[in-house]
């Protein structure tokens, strides 16, 4: 099958040996375009990122200080250009693509993050990503070397290690105790497959399987040991009978996770798909 030139270079981009060589909006535009904006003219989103960094570094005046940088570039998104939380459609697949994101001014943790982090290397704060479990964050050093945690998706706010732990009470009810290497900084994979992860989500989530397929291949590009998706992959075949196809993942996944919890359903799954594959053979 013929590769698309979008995913041609998406491949090219996390493909980098080095992750600073890696350019993390353009690979999410990238995979906005190969997923569903065939249309998409990424450098004119690339280009609105830097107009908006070069605003933001015309406010800073040429200070360098951690704290200014990170009230002024908080002021300018979260106020000044409106940018937001979507919490009234939180689970929107359009909240997981960024030049939508970019054009709406609504967004989720993980890619107000992005937008955050993008900015915030433009004018020469270094800042990673923080792959908090179910809110994404952002981090940077401050004046000491302390680390400083940032909320985009709350306005930029500067919280906690308590904020973190209400964080997630809100999140999962108290069943989840706040752990410092919560805070690890993410590697730039890790936060495109995290951002693929909630795209996938929002659309098996609506029963949009067949837009979820695809999806999961660019996971699998960016994570190549992700074996829980070879299963999701064949599950979802399986709900749209495509027995061969699913077939295959379910194998190969009990094949490379042969104790895995659930391989029980799995098994069951594979007896039946052979059955129908056998029937339709």
């Amino acid at each position: 099958m013929k590769v698309s030139e979008a995913r041609r270079l998406f491949i090219e981009a996390v493909s980098k040996k080095r992750e600073e060589e890696i350019e993390l909006a353009r690979a999410a535009l990238l995979f906005a375009k190969e997923l569903e904006y065939p249309e998409l003219n990424i450098e004119r989103y690339m280009d609105a990122i830097c107009s908006m960094a070069e605003e933001v570094r015309r406010y800073l005046g040429g200070s360098s200080d951690p704290e200014l940088v990170i009230e002024k570039i908080s002021r300018y998104l979260f106020f000044e250009k409106g940018f937001k939380g979507n919490t009234r459609d939180y689970y929107n697949p359009k909240n997981s693509f960024l030049n939508d994101v970019l054009d709406g001014k609504l967004g989720i943790p993980i890619t107000l993050s992005i937008l955050y982090m993008e900015i915030a290397g433009r004018v020469g704060l270094s800042v990673s990503g923080v792959g908090f479990p179910g809110h994404f964050l952002v981090k940077c050093k401050g004046r000491q070397g302390e680390d400083i945690l940032i909320d985009p998706f709350n306005e930029g706010r500067v919280i906690s290690e308590r904020d973190c732990q209400t964080l997630l009470n809100r999140i999962y009810r108290g069943r989840l105790r706040f752990r410092r290497e919560f805070l690890a900084s993410a590697t730039k994979k890790q936060i495109l497959a995290r951002m693929l992860r909630n795209l996938k989500l929002g659309y098996i989530n609506s029963r949009n399987y067949k837009k979820a397929l695809p999806v999961i291949d660019l996971i699998l590009i960016v994570d190549p040991i992700a074996v829980d998706e070879l299963r999701d992959r064949g599950l979802i075949y399986y709900a749209l009978e495509c027995f061969s196809q699913a077939l295959s993942d379910l194998e190969t996944y009990i094949s490379l996770f042969p104790n895995a919890s659930d391989r029980d359903l799995i098994n069951h799954c594979i007896k039946n798909l052979k059955r129908l594959v056998e029937r339709i053979n």
